[in-house]
């Protein structure tokens, strides 16, 4: 991209202050992993990418569904039965194509997530399964790597950041044990369609923190939205030090 076209895209990031130049440099620099292209990934990764970012590892096994269209807004009606990793990047590549698309269209192992992990800077973990998000957290915080976690479900959503960088930040398994009940799902439960528009978004206002420095990301912090009295809570969260995850870490 041209310096003209470069300062034009991006020129609504240049003028912030605390962001600017060198925040968007950041943004170009960064490796980052979306795990789930569903209804938390699709926002996240649209506006990641508008944004600069870098580099984006698309990771998801699924294929479109029409049951998806109410919320993943990555796909249109004719991308169903095809695969979500592929439909997603071309749809990313056609917002910006600045931004470099790795694509991880399968299920990964322990091993493989921990290669992948070690060389990225954020992780994002829009998933619907406990075991992914077990298997994700472990992974960040073998490599300290932080972890931006969303979640969304009926009328209520919530985000929170973990960060093994940061000496007092608890995991994802110090919030919810691994022992604990299975996660819901939209499919038997619900979900209201702009409420993961909603939290995805600000998963990508998380992770562009992270990378910039700017602002105070949700470190320690679990904050949570119930859309239909309209009303938000932050709760502190505090590091387990019997965690069997990063009770070992410091």
């Amino acid at each position: 991209m041209d310096t003209h076209s470069y300062t034009l895209r991006y020129s609504r990031h240049l003028v912030l202050p605390d962001l600017g130049t060198e925040g968007q440099e950041k943004l170009a620099r960064a490796r980052i992993l979306i795990v789930g292209l569903g209804g938390l990934g699709s926002p996240a990764a649209l506006y990641l990418a508008a944004a600069g970012v870098g580099t984006l590892l698309l990771n998801d096994f699924d294929r479109v569904d029409l049951s998806n269209l109410q919320r993943q807004i990555l796909y249109a009606n004719a991308d169903v039965g095809a695969a979500k990793t592929t439909v997603a990047a071309r749809t990313l590549e056609a917002l910006n194509p600045d931004c470099r698309l790795e694509l991880l269209d399968r299920r990964m192992d322990e091993k493989e997530l921990q290669s992948v992990v070690q060389n990225i800077d954020v992780v994002l973990d829009g998933s619907d399964n406990f075991g992914t998000r077990f298997a994700v957290n472990s992974a960040c915080v073998r490599a300290r790597k932080p972890l931006v976690s969303g979640a969304a479900i009926r009328y209520q959503g919530q985000l929170a950041v973990f960060d093994m960088r940061e000496a007092n930040s608890p995991c994802y398994a110090c919030l919810y044990p691994e022992s604990g009940e299975a996660m819901e799902n939209c499919r038997s439960n619900g979900i209201l369609a702009p409420l993961v528009g909603v939290i995805g978004s600000l998963m990508a206002v998380e992770t562009v923190k992270l990378i910039t420095g700017i602002g105070r990301p949700l470190v320690g912090r679990l904050w949570r939205l119930d859309a239909i009295s309209s009303e938000s809570s932050t709760s502190h969260l505090k590091r387990d030090p019997a965690c069997p995850v990063c009770g070992g870490h410091s």
